[in-house]
């Protein structure tokens, strides 16, 4: 064991030493997820809302690109296309986005958000923007900076392995 190991993880030491998935980026991805997503869920609850982190995302692409369609969506969040429909049908569901014909595309549904949509964004976006330091609690400003860039870097690097790539939508396909 390093000894940055026994000072930085002194609560994960174990018979052997730090157990060393601590060391590790994807486990400690992992659990930072984690706890985004219960901070998110516990933050949607109390305001007595039903939404997730992907369909906030979602929410929040159609809102900044109207008529913008399924495949495209798929692309700008980082999400798989064969599960955004998913997230598209709940979202239409409850009355926050509509499905309309593709101008461009008579195969493609145009996604534009609802007054209702608008509303609930608009709700909610202040208390996503505050759960923010909630999810990096024990980082001062600087090293949530930091880490947002090393985040963002990171991501760019590998961004062609992930299964869902993240598409800006001037690339490959077009809404």
């Amino acid at each position: 064991m390093y000894a940055y190991q026994r000072l930085i993880f002194p609560q994960w030491q174990t018979e052997t030493g730090v157990n060393e998935i601590y060391s590790m980026a994807g486990h400690l991805v992992r659990r930072l997820n984690q706890i985004s997503m219960a901070v998110f869920s516990e933050r949607m609850g109390e305001l007595g809302v039903e939404l997730t982190p992907v369909q906030y995302a979602a929410l929040s692409s159609i809102r900044e690109t109207p008529g913008i369609d399924q495949a495209t969506l798929a692309g700008a969040i980082a999400y798989d296309k064969a599960t955004i429909g998913g997230v598209v049908d709940r979202l239409a569901g409850k009355g926050l986005i509509l499905r309309g014909m593709s101008a461009r595309d008579r195969r493609a549904r145009a996604l534009t958000i609802t007054p209702e949509g608008e509303a609930l964004f608009q709700r909610v976006t202040p208390h996503i923007r505050t759960l923010q330091n909630d999810i990096l609690s024990g980082l001062d400003d600087a090293e949530k900076t930091q880490l947002l860039n090393l985040l963002r870097k990171t991501t760019d690097a590998g961004n062609t392995r992930s299964r869902a790539p993240l598409r800006r939508h001037n690339e490959g396909e077009s809404a």
